[in-house]
């Protein structure tokens, strides 16, 4: 792990650019947000729902509001996302999907092979960040998930080192993942917006219906997809607060 910039925030929040890896093209871009703290702090992992970029304001806004309560928080861009290079074939699926959804077409299709694919890519890629993560001195655990439903449910069966899971309902979740989602035994809070207009309601209840952990909770809030209220960070920390400290 190489850190390429940072810089420290009002709130005593340190913001690290950095990169995993040494081949160029493959490099990993990452950032890191740690709170002032003389020990080790538990870590959230925190990915964007359908690999939007790590650098997106709601997902820095949630990162930095995490780590002023004392957690590490990471998120790094997934393959064909933010910074990296996008491949003919991913900006081609884009494109389709856009289209798709301007013409209110299905999509679901389109999705399972854009989305699909990159769960497999990216995952991995998580877990060797985590791997780099807890290398760091100022980092413990335990390890927290928060965001993307998709890859936090692949990392979630996989990865014994995640203690707790928030996901976000918000992003399509391939046919995989929802057979998987049975396989989830980690404490699990599933945020749902009501009236998201990309993600159809039934499907996300049946999907918190499969989960497979004891002990789950939903939060359900009126508004589309980008409307989800700002108390629900607050109450995602203290979540968190119960599982990992």
């Amino acid at each position: 792990m190489q850190f390429i910039s940072e810089q420290r925030h009002d709130d005593g929040v340190l913001e690290r650019e950095f990169t995993l890896g040494e081949i160029p093209g493959t490099e990993i871009p990452g950032t890191l947000w740690t709170p002032e703290s003389a020990a080790p702090v538990p870590l959230i992992l925190m990915a964007h729902n359908n690999g939007l970029p790590k650098n997106a304001a709601r997902l820095v806004a949630r990162a930095r509001a995490s780590a002023a309560c004392g957690y590490a928080v990471a998120s790094i861009d997934a393959p064909g996302c933010g910074d990296r290079p996008q491949s003919a074939a991913d900006e081609q699926a884009r494109t389709d999907i856009r289209r798709a959804l301007q013409a209110s077409e299905p999509v679901d299709d389109l999705f399972e092979s854009f989305i699909g694919p990159l769960v497999e890519k990216a995952a991995p890629e998580w877990r060797t960040t985590l791997d780099a993560l807890l290398e760091l001195p100022d980092i413990g655990g335990p390890v927290g998930y928060s965001g993307w439903t998709a890859v936090g449910i692949r990392l979630a069966v996989t990865e014994p080192r995640i203690a707790a899971a928030a996901f976000f309902a918000g992003g399509y979740v391939p046919r995989a993942q929802r057979e998987e989602a049975r396989q989830v035994t980690v404490p699990l809070l599933f945020l749902l917006q009501w009236d998201d207009e990309g993600n159809p309601r039934q499907r996300a209840l049946d999907l918190f219906d499969a989960f497979g952990t004891r002990e789950k909770t939903l939060h359900a809030n009126l508004g589309g997809h980008t409307g989800t209220p700002w108390f629900e960070v607050e109450d995602g920390n203290r979540f968190y607060d119960r599982h990992l400290k």
